[in-house]
């Protein structure tokens, strides 16, 4: 009986190409695994596909609620962006996709797990990382970084190679974007993108969305309650998250929301450039944000955003299963216990506008917030106040003046 691997398959030309490659050279027993995280209709004639392709066995896993659930709502309650612009899309997908494929070779007994992600970028580490840390003892197999027997180069040689083993499918030689898709973004990498001299040619490139220039010129209003920092209601309608975010992606693309232009920083040193349309999760994202800043405290928050960015940083880099990760996100759950409350906005050709926010546990006290004297503040004691606070500034400016006068400075 034959040892198996299993492959993180997308029915792409290139994991079609792993499934004859990985019985001729290491005559393993083939499982496709493709894992659902909301790409949609890129799952269509999988199961054909994978067994003209020679494949032993198939799996389609839908994570798409659990992929909400435990990895997208952490991320938006961290306020997790990485490097000031980019939400995650792809980064968070990985460790879920990760954790079924180890799964799936458990339930299968299989010896090794391949993927097919490039030497040059984040996801090899994503993914590797991930298995690593789940199941330590199960051979990781990353072809593109065995260039002794990987020696496909280019579209056409896979297509060659598929058709030499008798794989005849209709895949196109022709280069395109390099796109990856999930419920909560898609990214586009390659052709004019890979110039950053070069705008990008927006008609071509985005799937979801369409240019802020070119969305209609009405307004259209959102209403979306949280309880404990978790989305609950859009447009007073009870949803599950994967069911907000999917309406929320339909309304931010028709208004050309959340599309970004971003040289990035990767993990293996090089910056690369890419353009992302993430609609509803940008919505979300503003919608908590605004929501936090009704509720929590200044030291809360400034603390908050220091581990946001830490926590965006370590989900980029691969390392979920981690005890930083936890760590932080116990702390990040422990404010989210009173975000609670509803937040409206206006959606305008690419603009996300407020449109009001409520909380049974807001901290913004029209009273105090008034420029009329309240009775919980009395202007006399801001004094007192501003004599300790600004202290410190006063002693040292009386140090410098005494030293200058003595010439010893």
């Amino acid at each position: 009986m034959k040892e198996k691997v299993v492959l993180a398959y997308s029915g792409g030309l290139d994991t079609t190409a792993l499934i004859p490659w990985l019985k001729e050279n290491f005559n393993y027993d083939v499982i496709c695994c493709c894992i659902n995280c909301g790409q949609g209709a890129e799952l269509d004639g999988l199961a054909e596909r994978a067994a003209l392709s020679g494949a032993a066995k198939l799996y389609i896993e839908d994570v798409v609620d659990e992929f909400c659930d435990e990895y997208i709502v952490p991320c938006v309650q961290a306020g997790a962006v990485y490097e000031n612009k980019y939400l995650l899309g792809t980064s968070m997908a990985r460790p879920v996709i990760a954790k079924r494929l180890v799964e799936i070779a458990r339930k299968e007994n299989a010896v090794a797990i391949c993927h097919g992600a490039t030497g040059k970028g984040n996801d090899q580490i994503r993914f590797e990382l991930g298995i690593k840390a789940l199941a330590p003892d199960i051979k990781i197999i990353a072809p593109w970084r065995m260039t002794d027997i990987w020696t496909m180069q280019s579209r056409e040689d896979e297509i060659a190679f598929c058709e030499s083993h008798g794989i005849h499918l209709p895949f196109d030689a022709s280069h395109s974007y390099s796109r990856d898709r999930n419920l909560w973004h898609i990214s586009h990498e390659g052709l004019e993108l890979e110039n950053p001299a070069e705008a990008p040619n927006y008609d071509h490139v985005l799937v979801l969305s369409v240019p802020p220039q070119k969305a209609p010129d009405a307004e259209t209003e959102v209403s979306i309650t949280f309880e404990a920092g978790v989305p609950k209601t859009l447009n007073g309608k009870e949803m599950k998250v994967s069911e907000i975010i999917t309406e929320l992606n339909r309304l931010g693309g028709e208004n050309g929301i959340g599309i970004i232009d971003i040289v990035e920083n990767r993990v293996v040193g090089m910056k690369s450039r890419g353009v992302y349309e993430t609609p509803g999760g940008t919505i979300l994202m503003e919608a908590h944000a605004q929501l936090e800043e009704l509720i929590l405290d200044r030291d809360t928050m400034e603390m908050k955003k220091k581990l946001g960015s830490q926590f965006a940083q370590i989900v980029y880099e691969g390392k979920w299963f981690t005890p930083l990760r936890e760590a932080i996100q116990a702390f990040v759950e422990s404010t989210q216990e009173y975000v609670t409350g509803e937040v409206k906005l206006k959606l305008y050709k690419g603009n996300i506008i407020k449109a009001g926010t409520v909380s049974p546990y807001s901290l913004y006290n029209e009273s105090l917030a008034s420029f009329t004297t309240g009775d919980l503040y009395d202007h006399h004691d801001a004094d007192g106040f501003i004599t300790l606070f600004g202290l410190p500034l006063k002693v040292r400016a009386m140090k410098m003046a005494e030293l200058k006068k003595n010439n010893l400075k």
